[in-house]
């Protein structure tokens, strides 16, 4: 679907270099070789392991900004400073002195979907599986902020990465920042094991924040320094990248939280090159899972083939983590289609249409699955 206000927004030739910006251009071309050579280095999660309620590092989606830091937890130290009343330097052994929690959370990218868009913005081109819920286990960060004691006139903190690079011409560290109210939750987490094991590379080894309810580019990988800060950050990840924007002139509305979304287990066996979805007549059982960052999931209904039903929900696995739901299907031979759609407690629900935006952020758009029963 394209969006209402296109000659607004510049739409380019597919032959035209993409910027160095993610979403400073759009196409309705084919893939371009810097889109495919982003969807190498990063990966999405199979849908077939939306059956597991904890998704295995191998499987859980992957997106790295710049290359992957080979750190040694030996030599590595984390340090909190700025607006605060004592500066903090804190090696991996001393962190694993401290109190400890687990949390299990869905993470999703904030550029989840963005293929789908027409005409879709220039960066990596997920589709639908950017997502993965694990058990994140270390030190609350609440917990180190009260030992570091925030001073009244903070109003942010700001989480910075070892990974470096150059986006939007910029050179930097990757840096995210989260307001204060945010960063005292006492689930927001420093994790440095992922389903009690050591934090992969890919995932941030060897600490990385993990901040419930938003969206993945909050959950800083390879956490190097916390700053506690009198004003807010205006870093390129914060104010230029990920912000919800209707054009290139729109200064746009910053990236929080995930908004409420729901995916289907593909029913069947796949053909190998298109993944077109081929079952046996007969009973089946659809599932899939459900979340939000907004609120917890209240409801998931099904499409087959424009009626819809009410699927069961599982009981939720955590605050912040996806819900289970099924929904027994007799499938008749032939062509049909399915779709399944979350609401969340505040009364959101996932969209039947996409909602266009300039840099291709929070496409929750309705999954529809096409299956051939034989």
């Amino acid at each position: 679907m394209k969006h209402s206000n296109q000659q607004s927004t510049g739409e380019r030739p597919a032959e035209q270099a993409p910027a160095e910006s993610p979403g400073t251009q759009q196409t309705s071309g084919p893939l371009t070789r810097e889109e495919l050579q982003l969807a190498a280095r990063n990966h999405s999660m199979p849908l077939e392991a939306l059956r597991r309620d904890i998704t295995p590092p191998g499987l859980h989606y992957v997106l790295t900004h710049f290359d992957i830091p080979d750190l040694d937890a030996a030599g590595w130290h984390l340090r909190i400073g700025g607006a605060v009343e004592r500066a903090l330097e804190l090696s991996m052994a001393a962190l694993r002195r401290d109190p400890a929690i687990t949390v299990p959370v869905t993470l999703e990218c904030a550029g989840n979907g963005r293929s789908l868009l027409e005409p879709r913005p220039l960066s990596q081109p997920w589709i639908l599986e950017a997502v993965g819920t694990a058990n994140w286990t270390g030190v609350p960060l609440a917990y180190l902020l009260g030992r570091a004691g925030v001073l009244p006139d903070a109003v942010e903190v700001v989480f910075t990465g070892a990974d470096s690079g150059v986006q939007g011409g910029v050179p930097q560290h990757y840096a995210r920042s989260l307001p204060i109210r945010e960063a005292l939750r006492p689930d927001v987490v420093l994790a440095y094991t992922m389903n009690g094991a050591e934090l992969p590379p890919q995932h941030g080894y060897p600490l990385r924040l993990v901040v419930p309810g938003w969206y993945g580019m909050a959950s800083v990988k390879w956490l190097q320094s916390i700053d506690v800060v009198r004003a807010p950050f205006t870093g390129y990840q914060q104010q230029t990248a990920y912000r919800y924007q209707d054009s290139a002139d729109d200064a746009g509305r910053p990236v929080s939280r995930i908004r409420v979304r729901s995916l289907m287990v593909p029913p069947g066996v796949p053909d190998f090159f298109t993944r077109q979805r081929f079952l046996p007549a007969g009973p089946v059982m659809l599932e899939g899972r459900a979340w939000s960052g907004e609120g917890a999931v209240a409801a998931v209904d099904v499409d087959i083939d424009g009626t819809w039903m009410s699927a069961h929900l599982d009981k939720p696995i955590g605050g912040f983590a996806w819900r289970r739901w099924t929904l027994p299907w007799v499938a008749d031979p032939g062509e049909h289609v399915l779709a399944c759609r979350a609401t969340d407690i505040t009364g959101a629900r996932q969209p039947l249409e996409q909602n266009w935006n300039y840099q291709g952020m929070g496409n929750n758009v309705v999954q529809r699955v096409r299956v051939t029963v034989e």
